[in-house]
């Protein structure tokens, strides 16, 4: 089903509806419990009667969203009901991200399920923001929400939005997306390259918005996962969650960690939940500039949507079909059903970072190995946070043309001598990784704080180095983001960096390559190494970092290896 979408009028023959059936639209305002009205677009045919309905909450613009989406599902019988969320465009109120959306969801379900068009049933598509209120709304139990569906918006609210598994904060992606959405009426922002680089990082959103925003303030002001976070999170309230869920992401996009952790979570509930991950970035379309995962390598979202409530809203059981996970395989660029995640049949195997000489940049002599050399030496290099290690591609959000996403060659960064380098030799047959990576290393440091970065490469047979995922572990969160420690200058620690997800086939004559550094900017935050409050500082220091090597100190990063 993957291989070619189905036209989405098709599915008004499904309702003896015809495509080009005339729609009547109606702009009306929806209560909620403060007295603040919602305003929204309904669009229904005049005789469909008492009907199941689709809503779509967002902040971009009800005039402007998903109108493909909109036709296609009256067309098949549904009412559409598009929001604008609070404080945005029409809505009445004060838009404040996140916090307003599971009561705002629950009052807006309650009157669509009390209109005389309503059969009572309700369904919600969208993605990113309009994915993220999906979430919200399922948090609220709301007898009307029969299902969701949402692409590209992750629900750990902390990992997600703010900071990466390992603590450092996703700085590009939080101002550029505030930047574009929550300017001060009339404020012109300057180049992003300016906003991401002034200091401290906690008064940024006056150069990206003009502007104090509470959320950026409060998520600058509470580093650590703690009781701020617990209160705004889905992901620490998933059991809440009881409606089926079917979620779409990317390998590429910001969200996918937490995409697949609530896959995860709901199945060990018992919940309904499917999940679908593509080789796509946050905007979902292929190709890349810069590689082609082939002619599979898209899927019929909406066609799939059509499906899910068909069977949700309408009872027709035979509609589709929806295995628990589907993921895309790059590199063998197939789509692959799974049973679960992580991939029971991976089997996490250790390649050993090794080197005679140094291994930094690409002239240096790092390798990977199947076993630790023996003995033990150093690697070293000198980070500055005057002059951090340039993010190219990624996990990245929200605006390519500004800050690209995806795969992208990193030799470029790899020529830096603050980058360190390690190969595999060529591979003489093709060599699975699907699931979790991880990155063991012994590390020491110059100061009482500094970053840890590692990142998973796939080295083509002409050179060219593409990334698949990677990580930060900010060293004050070794032992966990609950709790900052200060490190020790000097002192020797065994870390874990948390290095994403992926599922990609090394092709043989293919190498795998490991960086490691300590900046990956501007997509997280500059750590400047001093051991306070990161997001208030105003100075930096150079630190100079220690990687450890050998039988004693056994550096590695941890593959899920899946054998055929």
């Amino acid at each position: 089903m993957f291989a070619k979408a189905v036209p989405a009028t098709l599915a008004c023959l499904a309702t003896g509806l015809v495509a080009g059936t005339p729609i009547t639209v109606e702009t009306v305002h929806i209560p909620m419990r403060d007295g603040v009205k919602l305003a929204a677009n309904l669009f229904r045919t005049s005789n469909s009667g008492r009907v199941p309905t689709i809503l779509i909450r967002t902040p971009y613009n009800k005039g402007h969203s998903l109108s493909r989406n909109r036709r296609a599902f009256v067309e098949a019988g549904y009412a559409v009901v598009i929001q604008d969320v609070r404080g945005r465009y029409e809505s009445e109120g004060v838009f404040d991200p996140l916090f307003q959306e599971v009561p705002d969801g629950d009052d807006t379900l309650t009157w669509i399920a009390r209109q005389p068009w309503s059969n009572g049933k309700v369904g919600m598509i969208g993605g990113s923001y309009l994915g993220i209120v999906q979430w919200k709304a399922a948090l609220s139990r709301n007898p009307a929400l029969k299902g969701i569906f949402p692409v590209v918006s992750g629900c750990d609210d902390y990992m997600d939005r703010f900071y990466s598994p390992g603590g450092a904060m996703k700085l590009g992606h939080r101002l550029l997306w505030l930047s574009a959405n929550l300017k001060a009426p009339g404020y012109k922002p300057p180049d992003f390259a300016v906003f991401t680089r002034h200091l401290p990082v906690r008064d940024a959103d006056r150069i990206a918005v003009g502007r104090r925003l509470r959320l950026y303030q409060q998520a600058s002001d509470h580093p650590s996962y703690d009781g701020f976070w617990k209160s705004v999170s889905t992901m620490d309230k998933i059991e809440a969650i009881q409606v089926p869920v079917f979620n779409a992401g990317g390998w590429y996009d910001n969200y996918v960690e937490s995409d697949l952790a609530a896959f995860s979570a709901l199945r060990k509930l018992g919940r309904e939940v499917h999940t679908l991950i593509g080789p796509w970035a946050h905007n979902m379309s292929i190709p890349f500039d810069e590689i082609d995962f082939g002619s599979h390598a898209s899927a019929p979202i909406l066609r799939m949507q059509l499906d899910w409530y068909a069977r949700l809203l309408r009872g027709e059981s035979g509609k589709g079909h929806f295995p628990p996970l589907r993921i895309f395989v790059m590199g063998r660029n197939e789509w692959r059903d799974e049973e679960e995640w992580p991939v029971r049949r991976a089997i996490p195997t250790p390649f050993y970072f090794a080197s005679r000489k140094g291994a930094n940049g690409l002239g240096g002599d790092g390798s990977l190995r199947a076993r630790p050399s023996r003995g033990g030496r150093v690697d070293r290099f000198t980070y500055d946070p005057s002059n951090p290690v340039p993010t190219r591609g990624g996990q990245t959000c929200c605006n390519p043309k500004i800050f690209p996403w995806g795969p992208m060659d990193q030799t470029a960064v790899e020529r830096r001598k603050d980058v360190l380098v390690y190969t595999s030799p060529a591979l003489r047959k093709d060599l699975e990784v699907t699931g979790p990576i991880r990155a063991v290393l012994w590390v020491s440091t110059t100061t009482r704080d500094t970053d840890f970065t590692a990142k998973l490469v796939d080295v083509f047979p002409d050179g060219r180095a593409f990334n698949l995922t990677g990580g930060i572990l900010r060293l004050q969160y070794r032992n966990g983001v609950r709790k900052a420690v200060a490190a020790e200058p000097g002192k020797v620690y065994e870390i874990t960096v948390d290095v994403g997800v992926t599922s990609n086939v090394f092709r043989a004559g293919h190498r795998i390559r490991v960086e490691i550094s300590s900046s990956n900017y501007p997509h997280y935050d500059r750590n400047l190494n001093t051991g306070g409050p990161n997001s208030s500082a105003t100075r930096a220091i150079i630190a100079n970092q220690t990687l450890y090597l050998g039988q004693k100190n056994p550096s590695h990063i941890l593959l899920p290896v899946v054998k055929n």
